[in-house]
């Protein structure tokens, strides 16, 4: 147990200091300025914290995440964890990074540090960690899946470019028309409660409006293990 404090503790020292702990006020359960490693393709780095292989996977999930991820875990066989921040991306292929990670790396813990948040198309990606930890102040943060309601995502992904950008709309446009079917299937197959769809993620508005504006939502702790989208405890 000591050593997970340990590490803990660098996640806390990875979170960018600089991101303010104020709450957004359109959307009061998520914090007003995200840390999810927003204008950058994610990156996936293997760091060694305390005689442990920790891949940090941060940025803008793109197409090619998959094919990238796999030869990383060919590489690094014995990751003990994957912490995780970003604002999402390519549905699609969050969803096959998240199987990847089931299939391919066993008993590995995904994590989302405190300070950091995983949104969209990431809550896919850490759902596949057999063992799922969101720390006190790590955000799992939901949304519907929408052309519009997407839309700060695909503002995000103009820095990495044009062709980043168009493939990231088609995406999303794709996504709008998923059938309840398929996220069930993902879910099922991840131990997920289906409940996460039904009663938090299909509820949230596509298009803010005058009386609500609230397109997201962030789990409270107690929200995360009901889901089972947590389940294991940070402390």
């Amino acid at each position: 147990m000591a050593i997970w404090k340990s590490v803990m503790a660098c996640a806390a020292a990875f979170a960018l200091l600089g991101n303010s702990a104020a709450k957004d006020p359109e959307n009061p359960t998520c914090p007003l300025q995200p840390d999810w490693a927003a204008g950058q393709k994610m990156t996936l780095n293997v760091q060694e914290i305390y005689d442990e292989k920790i891949l940090l996977a941060e940025g803008v999930i793109d197409a090619e995440l998959p094919d990238r991820l796999r030869a990383v875990i060919k590489k690094n066989p014995d990751i003990a964890e994957i912490w995780l921040r970003s604002p999402g991306g390519n549905a699609r292929a969050g969803n096959a990074a998240g199987l990847i990670i089931r299939k391919e790396l066993g008993l590995v813990i995904t994590r989302i540090p405190k300070g950091w948040s995983c949104f969209s198309a990431c809550n896919f990606v850490f759902m596949g960690g057999k063992a799922r930890i969101i720390e006190d102040g790590g955000n799992f943060m939901v949304h519907m899946f929408t052309l519009t309601g997407d839309r700060d995502v695909i503002d995000e992904s103009v820095a990495l470019g044009t062709d980043t950008t168009i493939e990231l709309i088609g995406e999303i446009e794709q996504e709008s028309a998923l059938l309840a079917t398929e996220d069930n299937d993902f879910l099922i197959r991840m131990g997920v409660s289906r409940k996460l769809l039904s009663e938090v993620m299909y509820r949230q508005q596509a298009v803010k409006n005058e009386e609500d504006p609230s397109t997201r939502y962030c789990l409270s702790v107690e929200e995360a293990f009901k889901y089972n989208v947590a389940n294991v405890s940070a402390d």
